[in-house]
C-alpha cells in the first residue's frame, strides 16, 4: 500500500479549491482583461459593478466620437481631422486598436460630429462652418470634396460646434453656438446668434445656411450647451451647459460654488408643443443658484435664477420664470459638462464632465449617469446630487495635467459606452461588471445606478463644474 503524500494532497486540494472558486467567479461577474495600455496617471476610480478599460492612446485632443456603420469609431482630433480607428474585441470586453486612418485631413475641425442614417456622410465642424463629406465606411474615406452646410458661426471664445442630427426629424441637424466672452452682453439680443441652439434642414440645403438669420430656435440665452441630445422615447431635447465664470453679486465674490452648470429642457422637433421651445434661458444676466446661502440679498434655492444686471432695470424679477426659463437640473459650478448621451430606452443620460479651471479645489473630472423615466430625469429641480459619478479621477489636486478629462461620448452596437479624454489623448471603454450591456442601466426599478434604491429615487454623492 502506497503512502500518500501529504504536501503533494494538500497542494491538490489548493488548486483545486483555486479552480473552484474561479469557476464560480466566472458566473458570477466579468473575467478580468490583461490591459496593453496604462495611464500616465492614477488608474481611474470606477462605481461598484462597473469597469473602466483604456483602449487607445496617442491621439491628438480627442474630442467628439462617434461609430460607423461598419464599427469603426470617428474620432475628432482637434487641430487635426477625423480619424477612423478600428477596434478588435478579444472576448471578455477586451478591446484594443488594430489600425487608425485619417478620414478627413481638416486642422480647423476641433469637437463636432455626426453620421447620415445610412452612414454614407460624415459631418464635422469648426468653429466657423458645419462641413460634410459623403464617406465610404468600407474604406473609411471621405469621397467628395467638402460642403459647407451652415457657416457665420466664428467667435472669439467658445469655439465648439456641437452637431446632432434628429432621429425623429430627418434631416434635422442640431448645433450649439456659446458665447464670444465669459459675460457676453451681445447675447442678449435673440438676432446676435450668439449662445444659441438651432436646428437646420440640411436634406433640402440649395446654399449655405446662416447661423444668425436661418433655422429653427429651439433656446437662446444659453451661454455654452456643449452637449445635446435627444431623449428617445419622446423626442425631448435636452441640453448641458458650461455657466460663467468669476461670477460676483453685489461687490461680493461667489465663483466658488455659483453659478451651477445646467441641464436645460429646449422642448422637441417632432410637433410636440412645449412652453420651452425657442425661449430666453438666461444668459448673459440670469444665472442658476448652487450654493444659494453664498449669494448677496437672495433667497431662492437650488436651481433657481438670480441677477447679475447688465443695467440698472435689471434684478432678480428679471430671472423669475416668467421672464426666463430654468433649466431643468443643476450641477456644480465649473464641473463643465461637455457631453450628453442618452440610452435607446430612456432610462438614463450619461453626462460627462470635463472638470474646472476657475476654482481653487478642482472640481469634475468624470463621468456620471442621470437617471431618467417618462421623458424626464427622475430628480426634482432643486437635487444636487442628480448626477451619480461613475468613473473618477482618483486625485483631484493632480487635475487638469494629472488626469483625464472626458469629452465625447459613444455607443458601441454591444451597448458598450465609450468616452475620449482631450487632455491625455486617450479613449476609454466603460462596461458593467455582470456582463450585461452599459447601455440597459436606469429605471429606478433595476437598482443598476449606484446609490439608487430599486423603488425610489434617493442618491448618494454630489453634482457635477466650467471647461472647455
Amino acid at each position: 500500500m502506497k503512502t500518500r503524500n501529504p504536501l503533494l494532497a494538500t497542494a491538490t486540494a489548493l488548486l483545486q479549491a483555486l479552480a473552484a472558486n474561479a469557476q464560480s467567479s466566472s458566473s458570477s461577474s466579468q473575467p478580468s482583461c490583461s490591459p496593453t495600455l496604462t495611464a500616465s496617471y492614477a488608474t481611474p476610480s470606477v462605481a461598484e459593478g462597473y469597469i473602466a478599460r483604456l483602449v487607445a492612446q496617442n491621439l491628438t485632443s480627442p474630442r467628439g466620437i462617434k461609430f460607423d456603420s461598419q464599427g469603426a469609431l470617428l474620432v475628432v482630433e482637434e487641430g487635426r481631422g477625423i480619424s477612423a480607428l478600428n477596434l478588435v474585441d478579444s472576448g471578455n470586453d477586451c478591446v484594443s486598436v488594430s489600425g487608425r486612418k485619417l478620414v478627413v485631413d481638416e486642422p480647423t475641425l476641433n469637437h463636432g460630429i455626426e453620421t447620415s442614417g445610412d452612414g454614407s456622410v460624415v459631418y464635422g465642424s469648426s468653429g466657423e462652418t458645419l462641413w460634410s463629406w459623403e464617406y465610404s465606411p468600407s474604406e473609411q474615406a471621405n469621397t467628395s470634396a467638402p460642403t459647407a452646410l451652415v457657416t457665420g458661426m466664428a467667435g472669439s471664445d467658445h469655439t465648439s460646434r456641437t452637431l446632432k442630427l434628429s432621429m425623429w426629424v430627418p434631416g434635422m441637424m442640431l448645433i450649439n453656438r456659446g458665447s464670444n466672452d465669459n459675460i457676453d452682453p451681445v447675447a442678449a439680443n435673440m438676432a446676435s446668434g450668439h449662445s444659441q441652439v438651432k436646428a437646420f434642414n440640411i436634406s433640402n440645403a440649395t446654399e449655405p445656411y446662416e447661423f444668425n438669420t436661418d433655422g429653427v430656435m429651439l433656446g437662446w440665452g444659453l451661454r455654452n450647451d456643449v452637449g445635446i441630445d435627444e431623449e428617445p422615447v419622446t423626442g425631448g431635447i435636452y441640453t448641458v451647459e458650461n455657466s460663467a465664470d468669476e461670477i460676483e453679486r453685489s461687490g461680493q465674490d461667489i465663483h466658488q460654488n455659483n453659478p451651477a452648470e445646467e441641464l436645460n429642457f429646449l422642448g422637441y422637433l417632432n410637433g410636440t408643443e412645449s412652453s420651452n421651445q425657442g425661449r430666453n434661458f438666461g444668459y448673459p444676466e440670469c444665472f442658476t443658484a448652487w450654493q444659494p446661502q453664498d449669494i448677496p440679498d437672495f433667497d431662492g434655492q437650488v436651481g433657481e435664477q438670480f441677477a447679475v444686471p447688465l443695467n440698472s432695470t435689471q434684478n432678480d424679477t428679471t430671472c423669475d420664470l416668467a421672464n426666463r426659463q430654468a433649466p431643468r437640473l443643476a450641477f456644480q459650478a465649473h464641473t463643465a459638462p461637455l457631453d450628453i448621451l442618452f440610452n435607446s430606452a430612456g432610462t438614463a443620460a450619461w453626462i460627462s464632465f470635463h472638470g474646472s479651471w476657475n476654482r481653487d479645489s478642482p472640481i469634475g473630472y468624470d463621468l456620471r449617469v442621470v437617471e431618467f423615466e417618462n421623458g424626464e430625469p427622475v430628480a426634482a429641480n432643486t437635487s444636487r446630487d442628480a448626477a451619480v459619478p461613475i468613473m473618477s479621477n482618483q486625485d483631484l489636486s493632480a487635475c487638469p495635467d494629472g488626469c483625464f478629462r472626458p469629452v465625447g461620448l459613444a455607443w458601441d452596437s454591444n451597448g458598450r459606452l465609450f468616452m475620449s479624454s482631450d487632455s491625455t489623448g486617450e479613449i476609454y471603454m466603460i462596461v458593467r461588471a455582470d456582463g450585461n450591456a452599459t447601455s440597459s442601466v436606469g429605471s429606478n426599478a433595476t437598482g443598476t445606478i449606484p446609490g439608487v434604491t430599486a423603488g425610489n429615487s434617493t442618491r448618494t454623492g454630489s453634482g457635477g463644474e466650467t471647461g472647455r
